[in-house]
């Protein structure tokens, strides 16, 4: 199986829709938001069977007396924020969608957001509200309400290669000392102890030091939801990744290397340690793939434990033919996405305790551990914030990020110097 969508950038819509920009074409037969019809649009969230099985899910959807019908429509990832943001512009956007992670939050700064207040009610009413994972509702809660519904959580964990740390004589880390003892050692037979990469298109660019300023107690954010990109955790963060760049424990080529090249670097064994998503050891597939391991979140040198997770969610809009028909179909959906976990065909974690607890998943030690291990210590870009809004909406793939992500990785930047640069575009972005 082979998953390469966890989580879609979302920077930018908001510039997208101020330009007018007419929507894309996008393949599908959903109707109009104006008509009697609930235009649910999806993304291709896995292979294309994942979408041939979505459909089916919004096509058996069987609504009571009195409440529309759902037309399925695929809007590519290489097209959706232009069809999106110009979609909410001028009225024609979708009833329910799925979409990039912080997306809920920036149009519901433009008024474009259902909020999911009731269909909250709905699910404690009938149950389901508690087959929920601990905290994973709390994230798409506002001063104003719920947000979205989150199905998938995009985690980011620590991977290994069992048989490259055998014979690096290497033990598997628990902490950053002892990620950089075995960096050193992996880097005598040839291997590289931290996967990254800064390429084109790449979001580890900033994903990956993201999660050890967290890992590490620090973050973009202060807890009152101010940016303090400068704390000393996080000059921390970035000063242990410099040093991993100094030893050369960082492939040198990773600057300019895209999703794709980063995992060709684990399917030909360069890379023995790094911080991943979800779906890694699917993506790398071949005989390599059953070496691939997740460890235990790393302490970092104040003994924190926090990881990077961002919730992919569903979303409902004002512009709709029936907010109770919005309502009642979302809830249909949530009740039958355990099938692309069944079938395989997400890469992200489930938010559900019965998806969790399913064959599908406990046959799979790797999906086990960054359940039992990284979602319950999960924490979003908010990060010490806690609570997401639009600032992580108009950060999260702004140009900004990536280049923090290139800069890390070269050897004529401090850390401090590099996140000051991030730091002074980050504010001039968010006034």
């Amino acid at each position: 199986m082979t998953t390469t969508i966890s989580r879609r950038n979302f920077g930018g819509l908001a510039a997208l829709a101020a330009t007018g920009i007419p929507a894309l074409a996008a393949c599908g037969s959903g109707s109009g938001a104006g008509s009697k019809t609930i235009k649910f649009w999806d993304m291709p969230w896995g292979p294309p069977s994942y979408n041939v099985v979505a459909k089916k899910i919004a096509d058996s959807y069987a609504p009571t007396a009195g409440l529309p019908s759902v037309g399925y429509q695929v809007i590519q990832w290489s097209t959706f924020g232009q069809a999106f943001a110009s979609a909410v512009a001028s009225g024609t956007n979708p009833a329910v969608s799925t979409g990039g992670g912080f997306q809920a939050f920036q149009f519901a700064q433009q008024n474009a957001i259902a909020y999911a207040d009731n269909l909250i009610d709905a699910m404690k009413h009938d149950g389901i509200y508690d087959d929920f994972l601990p905290g994973t509702l709390d994230g798409m809660k506002t001063d104003n309400g719920y947000v979205a519904i989150p199905w998938q959580l995009d985690a980011h964990v620590w991977w290994y290669n069992k048989s490259l740390l055998a014979q690096a004589g290497a033990t598997v880390p628990t902490n950053w000392d002892e990620l950089l003892a075995a960096g050193k050692a992996l880097k005598k037979i040839g291997v590289y102890g931290f996967s990254t990469g800064a390429g084109s298109g790449n979001s580890l660019a900033y994903e990956t030091p993201m999660s050890m300023m967290v890992g590490n107690g620090g973050g973009l954010f202060d807890a009152g939801g101010s940016l303090d990109v400068l704390n000393a955790r996080n000059i921390e963060a970035i000063s242990f990744i410099k040093q991993l760049v100094g030893e050369g424990i960082i492939d040198p080529a990773s600057v300019s290397y895209t999703n794709v090249n980063q995992t060709a670097q684990w399917t030909s064994k360069r890379y023995g340690l790094g911080n991943e998503q979800v779906a890694l050891a699917d993506n790398v597939g071949t005989t390599v793939a059953k070496d691939l391991a997740v460890m235990k979140p790393l302490a970092g040198p104040h003994g924190d434990k926090a990881a990077l997770v961002v919730e992919n969610n569903i979303m409902m809009y004002k512009h709709t033919p029936s907010q109770k028909g919005s309502e009642a179909f979302l809830l249909d959906w949530i009740k039958n996405m355990h099938t692309f976990w069944d079938k395989g065909l997400v890469g992200g974690l489930p938010v559900l305790k019965s998806i969790a607890r399913s064959a599908a998943i406990q046959t799979r030690p790797n999906y086990v551990t960054m359940i039992n291990e990284y979602q319950p210590i999960g924490i979003s870009y908010a990060a010490s914030g806690k609570t997401v809004g639009t600032a992580q909406a108009k950060i999260d793939g702004n140009s900004a990020m990536y280049q923090f992500g290139q800069a890390i990785l070269s050897k004529s930047t401090t850390a401090k110097s590099t996140l000051t640069s991030l730091s002074n575009a980050l504010t001039a972005l968010l006034k």
